[in-house]
C-alpha cells in the first residue's frame, strides 16, 4: 500500500478507535457526569437544584427523586457528543502528529505533542459546543424547574435557536477554548509516560522507541490514563466549573444567571472563594480517572485490531 495510503488509514483507525472508545466510557459513568454538573452549579443562591451533601447523597437523591431517568439525564447528547468528540479528537490529533512527523522526520518532542493536542481540542470545541451545552441544560433539568423541560437533543437545540439564536448555542465557548489546555495537558502527559513506560519494559530499556509500539498491556494503559487525567483536572477544572454556570439555561424570562464569564469568576470568588472553583471536583475525580483509564485501554485496544486486521488485509 503507497505511503499516503497508509497514513489516512492510520488516521481514520485513529478517529474509530477514539470514538467506541468515547461510547464506552459514557455509558459506563454517566451518572457521576450529571453529580459533577450539579455540583458544578450550585452557588448557594436561589436555585431550582436540591443541595447535595456530598457524591454518594447526590446519587441517592436524584434516584429516590428523579428515578433511574434521573441518573441519565443528558445521556443521549453525552453519548454523541464523547463519541463524536473523542473521534474527531483522535483523528485530528493523529493527523497532527503525522504532520509534524514528517517534517521533522524523527520521533515527536513533548512541545509538538502538546501543539497536536491543542489544535485538535480547538477544532473539536468549535465542532461539539452546540451538544455540551444540551447535554449541561438537560443533565440540570428537575421537576421542580419552572419552564418546560427539553424532550431530547432535537428539541433542545431547535428551542435554543428559537429562544436564544446561534449565539446561544455557543455559551461557553470562552471556557472551552480554555479547556484545550486539558486535552494538550493529558495527552502530552499521556504520550511522555507512555514512552518512559515502553523504554522501561523494552528489554531493560535497550530498544528502540517508535510511534505505534505495541510493548504495553491494557494494565499499562489504564494506569497511563489515570496518571495523565490527575495532572490535567488539578490544573484546568476551574475552567469546568466557569462553562458549567455559563451554559445553564436562562430563567423564564430569558435572562441567563451569567452574562459572560468574567461575570462568572468574580460572583464565584466574591461568594465563594478559592473553593467555588473547586465545586463538584470529588465527583469529578470519581469519573474521570476511570473514565481515562477506560478511554484509552478501548482505544489502545480497538486501534491494535484494526491494525491486525489492516495486516492481515
Amino acid at each position: 500500500m503507497p505511503p499516503a495510503d497508509e497514513a489516512e488509514r492510520w488516521k481514520w483507525e485513529n478517529a474509530a478507535a477514539g470514538a467506541v472508545a468515547g461510547f464506552a466510557t459514557v455509558a459506563a459513568l454517566h451518572p457521576l457526569d450529571v453529580v459533577r454538573t450539579r455540583f458544578q452549579v450550585t452557588d448557594g443562591r436561589a436555585s431550582h437544584l436540591p443541595l447535595y451533601r456530598n457524591t454518594a447523597h447526590a446519587i441517592y437523591t436524584i434516584a429516590r427523586t428523579e428515578g433511574f431517568k434521573g441518573l441519565y439525564s443528558g445521556f443521549y447528547p453525552a453519548v454523541f457528543g464523547s463519541t463524536i468528540s473523542w473521534g474527531l479528537y483522535f483523528f485530528f490529533y493523529s493527523r497532527a502528529k503525522q504532520r509534524y512527523l514528517t517534517r521533522n522526520n524523527e520521533q515527536l518532542s513533548p512541545s509538538y505533542h502538546l501543539l497536536s493536542a491543542a489544535e485538535a481540542g480547538v477544532l473539536v470545541s468549535l465542532f461539539t459546543n452546540p451538544i455540551w451545552l444540551v447535554k449541561t441544560r438537560m443533565q440540570l433539568q428537575t421537576p421542580h424547574q419552572d419552564y418546560r423541560p427539553y424532550s431530547g437533543l432535537y428539541d433542545a437545540l431547535r428551542t435554543i435557536l428559537k429562544e436564544e439564536g446561534w449565539k446561544g448555542l455557543y455559551r461557553g465557548i470562552g471556557p472551552s477554548l480554555l479547556l484545550v489546555t486539558h486535552g494538550a495537558i493529558q495527552f502530552t502527559a499521556y504520550e511522555e509516560l507512555r514512552k518512559l513506560a515502553t523504554y522501561m519494559k523494552g528489554k531493560g530499556g535497550k530498544a528502540k522507541i517508535t510511534e505505534g509500539d505495541t510493548l504495553l498491556n491494557s494494565f499499562d494503559y489504564a494506569a497511563l490514563g489515570a496518571s495523565s487525567k490527575s495532572f490535567a483536572i488539578l490544573f484546568t477544572y476551574p475552567y469546568q466549573v466557569v462553562r458549567s454556570r455559563l451554559q445553564q439555561r436562562p430563567n423564564i424570562d430569558g435572562i441567563p444567571k451569567y452574562l459572560d464569564s468574567w461575570h462568572v469568576v468574580k460572583d464565584t470568588a466574591r461568594f465563594e472563594g478559592l473553593g467555588g472553583f473547586y465545586r463538584g471536583i470529588t465527583s469529578n475525580i470519581l469519573k474521570n480517572i476511570p473514565a481515562s483509564s477506560i478511554t484509552f485501554v478501548v482505544y489502545e485496544n480497538v486501534l491494535h485490531i484494526l491494525k491486525l486486521n489492516r495486516r492481515q488485509s
